[in-house]
């Protein structure tokens, strides 16, 4: 695999790679942030170059200190013939499988292979998959393929009003204070290591939330690595009432102002998601969302 850090050659793949979407979308993503400022410090390898057949986004070194943090050890992998990918995902100088890690992409053709190489390297599997929701506006602007480069901070942040007919409950920015509160509330979250992680992604990365009458957010959503929208939540005492589906619909056209892309995956049985995703004009593309959670045998958990 070669490794790719040439700025003019990752504003290439971007472009190229939209012409995949919405199968990579993982990777996309996660190449326009490393073109904008690079905040979690990422980098691509493709197996050719400009001809490519893989290409992986993984962190760099340095970042992947923690051999328990999954959330820090995430590799995203687009291929155009996934069924040839076993050999490179085998390779111990390509995938570290002797840390706790996940593999994301949205194409599930990518399993058997990634199975197999965790099997040669004594590793264990487990498999998520979930619906992948995008929207005609994100396809439209991301065809055109544009791309500003720089820090998405430096572009500035939504400075409109929030339009609800309640005047109580406002737009805002999610503010890294309430790490904790998304914390406590995320299925996949509950620990110190998922904390730090929130509050990275809070800090770094595009993230919203309503305000309600007391001040503090009643609702929120947050954006990953991969410019996957993540985390998003309700507080009970106001679900059912379209709070998410307001924010999505303003979030939404905050990114689409600023060209960053998005996307939201939601599980099958989650229908209160599924309806507020439909309310903000979000359809379900025709790939699945899928996540392969390894563990290795002195770190399978019990």
């Amino acid at each position: 695999m070669i490794l790719l850090n040439n700025s003019q050659k990752l504003l290439a793949l971007y472009k190229s790679l939209a012409g995949s979407i919405p199968e990579s979308l993982k990777v996309y993503g996660s190449v326009y942030h490393i073109n904008h400022g690079n905040p979690f410090n990422m980098e691509v390898l493709v197996d050719s170059w400009p001809d490519y057949q893989m290409v992986i986004t993984r962190p760099q070194k340095q970042e992947m200190t923690d051999d328990m943090d999954s959330y820090t050890n995430v590799y995203r992998i687009f291929s155009k013939d996934p069924q040839k990918s076993q050999e490179v995902l085998k390779n111990c100088e390509i995938i570290n499988w002797k840390q706790r890690l996940q593999i994301q992409g949205l194409q599930e053709s990518l399993g058997e292979e990634i199975r197999a190489a965790a099997f040669s390297n004594s590793v264990k599997v487990e498999h998520s998959r979930a619906g992948l929701f995008i929207t005609e506006n994100f396809l439209k602007l991301h065809a055109s393929n544009k791309s500003k480069l720089g820090s998405w901070a430096e572009i500035g942040q939504p400075d409109d009003e929030f339009e609800r007919k309640t005047p109580n409950f406002n737009y805002a920015q999610l503010d890294s204070s309430y790490s904790g509160l998304v914390n406590d509330n995320w299925k996949r979250g509950k620990n110190e290591r998922s904390l730090r992680y929130i509050k990275r992604c809070i800090e770094v990365l595009p993230a919203a939330c309503v305000l309600g009458p007391e001040g503090t957010p009643i609702s929120w959503i947050t954006m990953d690595p991969s410019c996957e929208v993540v985390m998003s939540y309700c507080m009970k005492k106001y679900r059912k009432k379209g709070n998410m589906a307001q924010l999505l619909v303003r979030h939404q056209k905050y990114l689409c102002q600023k060209n960053i892309p998005f996307y939201v995956s939601v599980l099958e049985d989650n229908k209160d998601s599924r309806r507020s995703v439909g309310l903000a004009g979000f359809f379900e593309a025709s790939c699945e969302w899928h996540q392969w959670t390894c563990y290795p045998q002195n770190l399978v958990p019990f």
